[in-house]
Parts: structure tokens; sequence; C-alpha cells
């Protein structure tokens, strides 16, 4: 572990910017963390949270994962309830934004909040089962720092600093639940995994792992911001968990590539344990 820990660091340091490490090998228990604790623009790493609390409310019967959603796309922020609206061209997700006035089920709304990251979808969640809720769901997991204020593109809020924010630690504590079916129940943590896994931006931490190990994961991208968490699975039935998080990073593709390159340090410890 002590070579595991200085191979990262030193391959991380040859990036500019500030990067977090958590990574915890589910069968033996072990851990190698690097500024865990340290506070991150969520960016997009918050939609696993938000899925976490669909399968709640939906064990809890406060909705249902069948129910019809309206697609629009005009929300109020957190500031001071005024109208923004999101627009395809600020969306990874295009296609939602031609079904506009039809209806779609919850279900195929966190679909795509989590494989394509749409950000329309997220914020017709986000309005559903409410930001507070999430945040309380991630205190009763153990995700003490994780903070889930808003939808997406809300920028009086953004202006204002009100972001939702992360931790490395706390998104290995979500994925560990949702790995050992501690999430909301085995039944919703396997149904999660399932969606994780047809994640579509796999150039972090699949990146260099070979085809034949499979990641249920969610990334995370805005200017100078490049995440990923997830859950790693080897042919083997072992799995574990690793959380790369990035900020102040100057040049996205080498960051990628460098993130990519540790969580392939990672499996190879793992696979020589």
């Amino acid at each position: 572990m002590p070579q595991l820990r200085e191979q990262v660091t030193h391959e991380l340091s040859k990036q500019p910017g500030i990067f977090a490490v958590a990574f915890k090998d589910l069968a033996t228990g072990k851990q190698l963390l690097i500024r865990e604790r340290e506070v991150f623009h969520a960016a997009s790493t918050m939609k696993t949270p938000v899925m976490i609390e669909v399968y709640k409310q939906a064990a809890q019967h406060k909705l249902a994962l069948s129910d019809s959603v309206t697609i629009k796309t005009e929300f109020k922020s957190i500031v001071d309830g005024s109208t923004y609206s999101l627009h395809a061209t600020e969306d990874s997700d295009t296609n939602i934004y031609k079904e506009i006035g039809t209806k779609r089920t919850l279900e195929a709304l966190v679909y795509d909040m989590i494989i394509v990251s749409s950000n329309l979808a997220t914020n017709l969640v986000i309005e559903r089962v409410g930001a507070p809720n999430v945040t309380q769901t991630m205190r009763d997991l153990g995700a003490n720092d994780i903070q889930v204020r808003r939808g997406v593109e809300d920028n009086k809020a953004f202006a204002q600093g009100l972001n939702n924010t992360v931790t490395a630690y706390d998104l290995m504590v979500i994925f560990d639940r949702i790995a050992t079916g501690k999430a909301v129940s085995p039944q919703a943590s396997k149904a999660m995994i399932v969606t994780l896994l047809d994640q579509k931006f796999n150039d972090a931490i699949p990146g260099k792992l070979p085809k034949d190990v499979k990641v249920a994961h969610k990334t995370g991208s805005i200017t100078g911001v490049r995440h990923d968490s997830g859950i790693i699975f080897l042919p083997d039935g072992r799995k574990y968990v690793l959380v790369l998080l990035s900020k102040d990073i100057k040049d996205d593709k080498t960051a990628t590539a460098a993130m990519a390159t540790v969580s392939e340090m990672i499996y190879k410890y793992v696979k020589q344990e």
C-alpha cells in the first residue's frame, strides 16, 4: 500500500491542479485515501445521490419509478424563485429537448441522468424528490459532507457560491453502500448498479482497464473539474470502490489520462493481492 500511494501521488503530481483519491477494496477493507475530505464542486457526481433518493422514496411509496413526468425546460432558482431555463446546447443529452411537452417515466429520466448525464432529466428528478431530501439521505448513509442544494444551471445560485459539493470520502461511502446492497435495499442497490454499468463516458476509471473488468460509475465535469466515481468488478468476483476527483486542472485530456493511469495502478494492485 505505501508503494501504491507513492506511485499514485507521483502520477498525479505531474498534473497542474488538485486531486483527491478514495479507494476501498471491499474484500480486504484496505483503503488508499488522498485529500479524501477536501471539498470539490460536485459537477455531475451528485446525480448518484439523486438516484439513491429516488429509490428511497419509491421504497417509502412516496413515488413510483413508473410515474410520468412532463418534460419542460424551466425551473425555479433556489436563490429567489425566479425562473431559469435549460438549453440543449449546454447539455450532454440533446435528445430529451425534442420531447418537451411529452411525458417520460421517472425511471427513464433517472437512467438518462446517469448514463448520458442528462442535465434536464436531472432537474426534473430533483424537482420531484427535493434537493434537501437528497442531502438528508446522504447523512443517513454516513456521507456527512455531500451537499445537494439545487439542480443544474441555476446561475444565480452559482454566482452566490450555492453549489452542490462532494468529497472523495463521501462518494466512496455511498458507492460502498450500493456495492454491498445497503443503499435502500439489496434490490434497489442492484438496480442502481445495472444503470451505472451502462455509463457512456468511459475514459477515466475504465479508460485503461481490461475489457472483462466491469465499471459501474458516474462521472462529472465542468471547466477545470473532472471526476469519476464508482464500483469496479473483477472477473473473479472481487470488487472495489474508486473515486477520483480533480479541480483547477488546466488540460482536461491530460488530467483524464492521468486518472485512467491511476485507475490502472489500483487495478494492478488489487489483482496481485
